[in-house]
């Protein structure tokens, strides 16, 4: 029986030489193929593109052949590249898709594919299911013929670093930082920006010192994820030369991770809201927010601050994708590190998230602590938490039952309201809420928790995990 191939909120990923093989490659880029065939029957291309994994450029090689033998010209990217970047190209090119070998933040015995459409935006659910079905229909044929007319197009090859540093030059002031003399520390984490976010700031005068700015294959013995615990090595250098702001980015380069001058990690949510309301400060912008159900409030509050629309999506960026394409939003982030702005792709972008922060603690003339800080003077302060906890099969199976009812109670407060947008969210009457969310994946509850001080969200987080359990 094969090996079922599903894509996820963002694609299909596995362990490699267990699921993630050359011949369970073959069948989901077939079905990729097969897909794309359907929706163009002529003339169609689609870009090939992969993070630095261990035989991503194998990986390149076999996708470009099954695209041709179905008439689909292959549009190959040779050098590793952020996914942002791909997104950007497919869109300039009018390429018909994207296929990108990459695991993103995972452990470096990953690897995967994601499949983005025409409009950059990562494959939404009604895509992805349609290509699940042309894979296991690829499983019941006898035949493993091709469907294109008998043509196989030559690969093309494309190198995507120009045209998408030229954008991010367009969004972002450079001058300002330039003017600023700001010195910013840059982690690629071994990953797909190297030579992105550095680059672009030293042609701009900016002084810049990087580390892991190398490819290794093994992402430094841990998962390529821009993470508090693993930014050790880009503040020991912003020690070293006194950066004032550290940006670092993951493998496929579209998750951040910043570092305040002090050394301090920001939390996501806490960048997304700091960038959220500088955006509507320097652009005027004030068309929109989105954020995912698992978001920080303290984007509820900037948003009901500067009289701007809020948008509430489920955890996943290709939706919050949706609403940049609309032009709904200013700014749309998740809580786990993904942001994509106005004007620009309606795709995750770490390189871009980086950037803007320079901008902003450059302008402002303030450290991030500083910043946030006067934030939270004007609309509150906000404490989110994320946790996972492990299930057995019991447990899982008694638990899933509970998320199916509407608890009245929680933490020894009243349940204002109940979202059912994505998991549970229980919203109580202090504001504070708290929402579950089944792996897919994995026999794991994650949990997002978030209180209007640090003793309230200590007792919210005692009582989320009680409920599991008990």
């Amino acid at each position: 029986m094969p090996t079922q191939i599903k894509f996820g909120t963002s694609g299909w990923r596995a362990v490699m030489a267990e699921d993630f093989t050359f011949a369970n490659v073959r069948r989901a880029v077939g079905g990729i193929a097969r897909y794309v065939a359907s929706q163009k029957r002529q003339g169609a291309r689609v870009i090939v593109g992969r993070d630095p994994r261990f035989l991503g450029e194998t990986f390149c090689s076999m996708a470009a052949e099954i695209l041709s033998a179905h008439g689909i010209a292959p549009v190959v990217v040779s050098e590793a590249a952020p996914t942002p970047a791909l997104s950007y190209a497919v869109i300039q090119t009018k390429a018909d898709g994207v296929i990108n070998f990459t695991a993103s933040h995972n452990p470096p015995e990953y690897n995967g594919i994601k499949f983005s459409t025409p409009d950059g935006c990562p494959a939404l659910p009604e895509v992805t299911r349609k290509i699940e079905a042309e894979i296991e229909a690829g499983d019941g044929s006898k035949s493993s013929a091709a469907h294109g007319n008998g043509q196989r197009p030559a690969a093309e090859n494309l190198d995507p670093k120009p045209m998408y540093l030229k954008r991010l030059g367009e969004i972002v002031d450079l001058e300002v930082i330039r003017k600023a003399g700001l010195r910013v520390g840059f982690d690629p984490m071994w990953g797909a920006a190297r030579g992105y976010s550095d680059e672009l700031l030293r042609s701009a005068g900016v002084a810049v010192d990087t580390v892991h700015d190398q490819r290794d294959v093994l992402f430094g013995g841990h998962a390529p994820e821009p993470d508090d615990h693993l930014l050790e090595d880009l503040r020991r250098r912003m020690r070293e030369t006194g950066a004032q702001i550290g940006i670092a980015t993951d493998g496929d380069a579209d998750r951040f991770g910043i570092v305040d001058g002090d050394g301090t990690f920001l939390q996501p949510n806490y960048v997304i809201a700091l960038l959220f309301d500088y955006l509507v400060e320097s652009r005027g912008w004030k068309n929109g927010v989105a954020k995912s159900v698992a978001t920080t409030n303290l984007i509820n509050a900037l948003a009901k601050k500067h009289g701007v629309q809020l948008h509430e999506t489920p955890v996943g960026f290709k939706y919050i994708g949706e609403l940049i394409m609309q032009d709904k939003i200013a700014i749309g982030g998740e809580e786990s590190a993904g942001l994509s702005i106005r004007h620009h792709v309606p795709e995750k972008d770490g390189v871009l998230a980086g950037l803007l922060c320079c901008e902003m603690v450059a302008r402002r003339g303030k450290s991030l602590g500083e910043q946030l800080k006067f934030l939270c003077n004007q609309v509150g302060s906000y404490y989110p938490l994320r946790e996972n906890f492990r299930l057995t099969a019991e447990v899982k199976e008694k638990f899933t039952e509970k998320l199916r009812t509407d608890p009245r109670e929680f933490a020894g407060r009243k349940v204002c309201d109940v979202v059912r947008t994505d998991g549970l969210k229980l919203v109580l009457d202090d504001g504070s809420w708290v929402c579950y969310r089944l792996s897919g994946t994995e026999p794991v509850v994650r949990v997002y928790s978030e209180a209007r001080d640090e003793a309230g969200l200590e007792k919210l987080s005692a009582a989320a995990k009680q409920w599991i359990f008990q």
